[in-house]
This record gives C-alpha cells, sequence and structure tokens, in this order.
C-alpha cells in the first residue's frame, strides 16, 4: 500500500475545475480507503485560464501540502473547448515540468463514465456523449472490466451527427449533456437503460481515474503531453490558413488563365488560327 497525492485539472468545458487528491492504494491502483479530497469546480465560461492557478494554490494551501508534494498531474486532455484543452493542457505540462513529474492524460468522455459509474456503482456499460456544437457529437463507448477493475474502451472518442452514434450491444447509460442538447435527435436517449445528464467533465472522477492509470504506468512525459481535439480541422494553425489560402488564389489564378484561354480559341476550336471564313479572300 502507497500513498499517492496527485493534481487533477479539467478545463474542456465553461467550468473550472480542480482537484488534489491524498489517497492509500493498492499494487493495481486501486483505494484501499476513501482519499482525502480537496475540490474547486466554478462556472467561469472563457476565463479558466485566469481562475486554474488560484484554484491550485488555494487547494495546496488548504490541504497543508505543496506542489513538491504531487506524484503526478492529471488533466483532461479532451475532446471538449479547444481554448480549454490547451489551458489545462499547458498548466500541466508547466507544473510537471518545474518539478520531473509524469502526466496523466485522461479522456473527457472516460471522465464522463467514470462520473456515471461513481453516482450508480452498478454502471458497466457507458455510452459517453457530449455536445461538440455545429450540431455535432462527441462519444465513445466504455465497458467496466470487473476482473481489472478499469474501463475497457469498446469505440474511441468519434464525431458525428447526432443519429450516427453506434448503440452499445447492452443495456447501456447514456453519460453526458448531449441527450438534453439533441433530445429525440438522439436515439441512444430512448435506447439507453439510463440517461445521466450530471454525468461531464469533472476534476474529481478525472482524479479516480487517474490514479489507475497512474499505478498502470500510463503516464507520458510533461514535453509529451499534448489535447486530444477530436474535431483537428475546425481550429486550423497560422500555416494552414496561408496554405489553404495559397491553395485558393492559386486554383483562381488557374481559372482565370484557363477563361483567357478559352475567349482566344476561334469557334473551329482551333487555338490562335482564323476561322475558315475569316481565312476566305
Amino acid at each position: 500500500m502507497t500513498q499517492t497525492v496527485l493534481l487533477a485539472l479539467d478545463t474542456s468545458t465553461e467550468y473550472c475545475s480542480a482537484a488534489l487528491v491524498s489517497a492509500s492504494v493498492d499494487a493495481a491502483g486501486q483505494l484501499t480507503a476513501e482519499p482525502r479530497v480537496w475540490l474547486r469546480h466554478e462556472q467561469t465560461g472563457a476565463v479558466s485560464s485566469t481562475r486554474l492557478l488560484p484554484a491550485i494554490r488555494e487547494l495546496f494551501d488548504e490541504a497543508g501540502l505543496t506542489l513538491a508534494d504531487c506524484d503526478a498531474i492529471a488533466f483532461g486532455s479532451g475532446p471538449g473547448s479547444f481554448t480549454g484543452l490547451r489551458t489545462a493542457t499547458g498548466v500541466a505540462q508547466g507544473l510537471a515540468f518545474g518539478l520531473n513529474l509524469p502526466v496523466v492524460p485522461i479522456g473527457t468522455l472516460l471522465v464522463c463514465a467514470e462520473s456515471a459509474r461513481l453516482r450508480d456503482p452498478s454502471t458497466t456499460r457507458v455510452l459517453a456523449a457530449l455536445d461538440a456544437r455545429m450540431d455535432e457529437i462527441y462519444w465513445a463507448d466504455y465497458a467496466w472490466d470487473h476482473a481489472q477493475r478499469e474501463w475497457h474502451t469498446v469505440q474511441t472518442a468519434s464525431l458525428d451527427a447526432p443519429e450516427r452514434l453506434v448503440l452499445p450491444d447492452g443495456p447501456f447509460t447514456l453519460a453526458g449533456n448531449a441527450a438534453a442538447a439533441f433530445g429525440e435527435r438522439l436515439p441512444a436517449a430512448t435506447a439507453a437503460r439510463s440517461v445521466d445528464g450530471e454525468a461531464l467533465p469533472h476534476a474529481l472522477p478525472l482524479a479516480y481515474a487517474a490514479l489507475r492509470a497512474f499505478h498502470a504506468g500510463r503516464t507520458v512525459p510533461a514535453d509529451r503531453a499534448a489535447p486530444d481535439y477530436v474535431r483537428d480541422k475546425v481550429a486550423q494553425t497560422t500555416a494552414e490558413r496561408m496554405a489553404d489560402k495559397a491553395a485558393k488564389s492559386a486554383k483562381a489564378v488557374h481559372a482565370a488563365v484557363q477563361s483567357e484561354q478559352s475567349a482566344e480559341r476561334s469557334p473551329d476550336g482551333a487555338s490562335g488560327q482564323p476561322s475558315s471564313d475569316e481565312a476566305r479572300p
């Protein structure tokens, strides 16, 4: 049995969520007793970046701990708000790099599944679905492995129209806010054994999932931590935007040249040559 101190961060939604957990765990990373938890979960909208570091300081002050006491730092890696994902990733990287700590990326859809199971321990199959805006849904399918005491990924995080979600092959819980966002357009809502609209990205279930991942060795060095956007092409990089603009310009120039060449051709199609009528004396 070991004592593990883990900091978990999530800013993938309109909430700034941070949890500090001190837990006794066995060799498999399973809790042997209820952990001590310090939590901040505040609706901040688009300003999570200004609230996250102060929230972290408050947690350590309350716990009487310092960053040096941490064994690992976990963050919600996505999908979710692009800006929010970058905020959590950057803060986790910065803190972990300075202390040479491992980083534990945890998918936000997996956090929804973990949240649903924490709220109802009988939950063993979860279709996690979050409103992705732009009339689409982020979704993934998870099954609880009793032997391993861990989630098994049946379907990795995907992006689809609400009507295209693939239903699990057995009774399942629908976790996340997709049912509230899309209503009857989401067949999974009526097919589900239960719908848990409160099972959303949150630092506490993230911390529980991260404790198991940390003890299983599913960590990355700070410089390799990265968001999982899923919808990669919505936010183009500057280079991509410039390349796209250049390609469109080249296409426009090519079309103009083709049009000009067509106009210069004679009616019989012989480019640059007079027509038969023009050739007669």
